[in-house]
């Protein structure tokens, strides 16, 4: 994700500091401390602006939602939204995906968010996919058993490129579908899904349980 930086950024995240842990990786294996009250802990990866995470979060009050997003100016305006919602169910970690084990322990994590990540068209850069076999395999050694993926992508090829690593990968698909939306809005979308589904382009969705 690409954006303008912001001059006010340091002071906007020091606001925001109460939900954005300094030291994430002191949390690993105890995230529910911070809401342990929490039925499920669940994972975000790169959240974005932050639509999707403050609805679910306020949507569902009896989940822990820690969401991860690498790029500064994205995480201050999803933590923004949580912040001026006052939700207490929601955390971040600022941190790419890839060092996802140091943040959290084996089997630590109920479900899983991948909502419409980088494509990585070309064989190239597959590995760089966040469904390849090696992120697969790092979800799977922090997943609950019986724990879960949700992904989502407008990606035609990369949702049938994940269906192939799920499956390879010992997952079980379930409510495979290759547009969401047909007959009308459903579930929580994200800022860039809503502007996909207005022009029209058919949003793909799995569910993928170990």
């Amino acid at each position: 994700m690409r954006m303008r930086k912001k001059p006010n950024l340091i002071p906007r995240l020091e606001r925001c500091s109460s939900i954005i842990p300094a030291s994430p990786e002191s949390l690993r294996g105890n995230w529910r401390s911070l809401y342990p009250e929490a039925s499920q802990l669940r994972l975000e990866v790169g959240c974005g602006k932050g639509k999707f995470t403050a609805e679910t979060s306020a949507a569902e009050p009896d989940m822990l939602l820690i969401a991860m997003e690498r790029v500064p100016e994205a995480l201050v305006m999803a933590a923004e939204k949580v912040m001026n919602a006052e939700l207490k169910n929601c955390h971040f970690i600022s941190a790419d995906v890839e060092k996802l084990e140091e943040y959290f322990a084996p089997g630590e994590v109920d479900l899983i968010y991948i909502n419409f990540c980088d494509p990585w068209p070309g064989k190239r850069h597959a590995k760089r996919r966040l469904t390849s076999p090696l992120f697969l395999e790092r979800y799977k050694k922090i997943l609950a058993p019986g724990g879960c993926i949700h992904f989502k992508t407008d990606n035609a090829d990369l949702f049938e490129y994940s269906l192939e690593q799920f499956e390879a990968a010992g997952f079980t698909l379930k409510e495979v579908t290759r547009d969401l939306h047909a007959n009308g809005p459903v579930g929580i979308m994200t800022g860039y899904e809503e502007k996909f589904h207005a022009l029209g382009t058919p949003i793909n969705r799995c569910e993928a349980y170990l």
